[in-house]
């Protein structure tokens, strides 16, 4: 017989996960945990007690990760406006390669945790080139850019989350005009 959580351990559970999920982020998957712990304001021992393994922790901090990304992604589908969807899941991609550095190495690259996470990639992926396919047939998107081209430019933005985090988000930032204005057509007068 299972019994649901009490109230406060799902709260130390979120807490940690949040705490877990802003330290990875900034400062690499190498993370021990005794420093999330610190961080969270807990003993090393409640933070095992809630993941038994370093590994549990990282899965949680990684299966949210991808669960955001999906609710933006069907955000981003959902909205009547392709341009202006486009462009926002761009930026927002954009803006995650300077916020989620160390998370992105797991969901984006090469690293194993993120493994387990192939099918929500591919998922997004296929949402992705549903999202230009849609801005390509409203007009939106400059003729002859292809989804490849555009994922081409998103690995161009990624590229610099290699670059320290002073040196990557003013050339992020550039980077993504550059490559907006290279995508989308001019927006219509009056839009």
């Amino acid at each position: 017989m299972t019994r649901k959580p009490r109230t406060d351990a799902e709260r130390n559970r979120t807490h940690l996960v949040a705490v877990a999920r802003d330290a990875f982020a900034a400062d690499g998957l190498d993370l021990p945990v005794r420093e999330i712990a610190r961080r969270a304001g807990v003993a090393v021992a409640t933070v095992y007690r809630h993941f038994p393994s370093r590994q549990d922790l990282l899965s949680a901090v990684l299966a949210e990760q991808a669960r955001r990304c999906g609710a933006e992604m069907r955000a981003a589908l959902a909205d009547p406006d392709p341009r202006r969807a486009l462009r926002g899941t761009i930026i927002r991609f954009a803006e995650g390669q300077t916020r989620n550095r160390g998370l992105n190495e797991a969901l984006l690259g090469a690293h194993p945790a993120g493994a387990a996470f192939a099918e929500q990639r591919r998922a997004h992926a296929e949402a992705f080139a549903r999202l230009v396919d849609r801005a390509r047939d409203g007009g939106a998107v400059r003729g002859g850019v292809s989804v490849e081209d555009t994922r081409i430019a998103l690995m161009a933005i990624a590229s610099f989350r290699a670059l320290p985090a002073e040196k990557a988000t003013p050339a992020i930032r550039r980077l993504t005009d550059l490559l907006l204005a290279g995508v989308l057509n001019e927006e219509p007068a009056g839009a």
